[in-house]
């Protein structure tokens, strides 16, 4: 028996990376009505790569190989569909690309970005919006977008049905949408954006405690959006801020071994200096338009972090404003306890243990491990050592990524 190749790619990096341009491809080829059969046939593609490749070697264009795979298994999917009496009466093939794009590998942003628009068509309603977006675009599991959203998983999946059945009722066009429309159309874009980002930022279970190809990603449509004068609105560098100076710090949460650094034990000098100067430059951007966001004050908060040149010089009551200011316009069981950090470090952990407390009682945290995992560290600081070992136990047991298991293992024992 023959040794596999070498090289082979890893899966679910493949998936992360391509997956969603795939999708935005076929959608514009063969119609925004047809995202069910897009999504089957690239994960089609995807595990075809995955067993050719690990014997043959990956392919010169990798890209080109999954797009024409995907592309041929929906036209036999199609026709074998069209001789089925379930097919609508005068429904007919949307007509094929040309040769020369089957070739071509689809990373179009116009493609990703207007299935983005079809997705935040307001007919469709904003949860379900963005859940139709991280699953279409993004490549979201079903439990990775209940998770998103603090939610279920059953009933997230009844929603994307129901949303693939009205984009096809509605007949959507695959398209940008009018000048009066963008507005509108252009929020629940940037939320999936924003959703994306946070996933790749803080992946929640797994080995990898950031995925790479979710942060690029979301890096690379929120410069598409800056830099299209339709979408480059002052929320819109808003989030580029907010999402650029946070990827200044991925060289940095990472030490030697793998264990994840918290803020305090970064090295700053790790910091891509020229990531934080064009969070900077968004920022100021964003300044300009009367419309104040959430995307403007969690920026703010980013960069009251990178312009402090170590973790003692924080100012903490400017980050305890700038959350007041968010707890208005978008308040949240997060938001709260992330304020509560900040007064804790501000005020002492006491003063934070007073904010942190009653949020327990919020339904929606029950199964949100960082909240436990915050709860503990608080309580660990203020000295009750038996409180904070149970709220790691609890963050423990919802299954955290890698590194953050090994952070709060250590923690747990710390505590006796």
């Amino acid at each position: 028996m023959s040794e596999p190749a070498p090289d082979t790619p890893d899966l679910d990096q493949l998936f992360r990376r391509d997956a969603g341009r795939l999708v935005a491809w076929l959608g514009r080829v063969f119609g925004a009505g047809r995202l069910d059969l897009a999504e089957d046939v690239v994960q089609d593609a995807l595990a075809a790569a995955l067993e050719s490749w690990s014997w043959r070697g990956v392919p010169e264009r990798p890209d080109a190989w999954l797009a024409t795979v995907a592309r041929n298994r929906a036209i036999d999917r199609l026709r074998r569909e069209m001789r089925l009496p379930a097919v609508a009466p005068g429904e007919q093939l949307a007509a094929p690309a040309a040769a020369e794009d089957v070739l071509l590998p689809p990373p179009l942003a116009d493609d990703t970005l207007r299935l983005m628009f079809v997705c935040g068509h307001p007919a469709l309603g904003e949860a379900t919006q963005l859940a139709l977006m991280l699953k279409t675009v993004c490549g979201f599991s079903v439990e990775e977008i209940a998770a998103a959203f603090l939610g279920k998983p059953p009933a997230v999946a009844q929603r994307l049905v129901r949303a693939k059945a009205r984009i096809r009722e509605l007949k959507l066009p695959f398209a940008v949408p009018e000048p009066e429309e963008m507005a509108a159309r252009l929020r629940p874009v940037l939320r999936g954006v924003y959703l994306l980002f946070d996933a790749g930022y803080r992946a929640r279970n797994g080995e990898a405690l950031v995925r790479d190809a979710l942060c690029r990603e979301a890096v690379r449509l929120i410069e598409l959006l800056t830099a299209e004068p339709r979408t480059a609105r002052p929320e819109t560098h808003a989030l580029a801020a907010l999402i650029m100076l946070h990827h200044a710090r991925l060289p940095a949460r990472l030490a030697a071994d793998g264990s994840l650094l918290t803020l305090e034990q970064q090295d700053r000098s790790l910091w891509d200096a020229l990531l934080i100067e064009r969070g900077f430059r968004h920022l100021q951007a964003a300044r300009h338009g009367e419309l104040l966001t959430a995307y403007h004050l969690e920026a703010g908060i980013a960069a009251a972090h990178a312009a402090a040149a170590s973790f003692g010089e924080t100012d903490w009551s400017a980050i305890v404003g700038w959350y007041d200011a968010l707890l208005e316009i978008a308040p949240g069981p997060v938001v709260a306890m992330n304020r509560a950090v900040a007064v804790a470090l501000r005020d002492g952990p006491a003063a934070g243990l007073a904010l942190l407390r009653p949020l327990a009682r919020d339904r929606r945290l029950a199964a949100y491990g960082p909240f436990h995992a915050t709860l503990g560290e608080l309580e660990r600081r203020h000295g009750d050592h038996i409180a904070a070992a149970a709220a790691f136990r609890l963050a423990l047991a919802l299954r955290p990524n890698a590194a953050e298991r090994r952070l709060l293992e250590a923690r747990l024992a710390a505590c006796g």
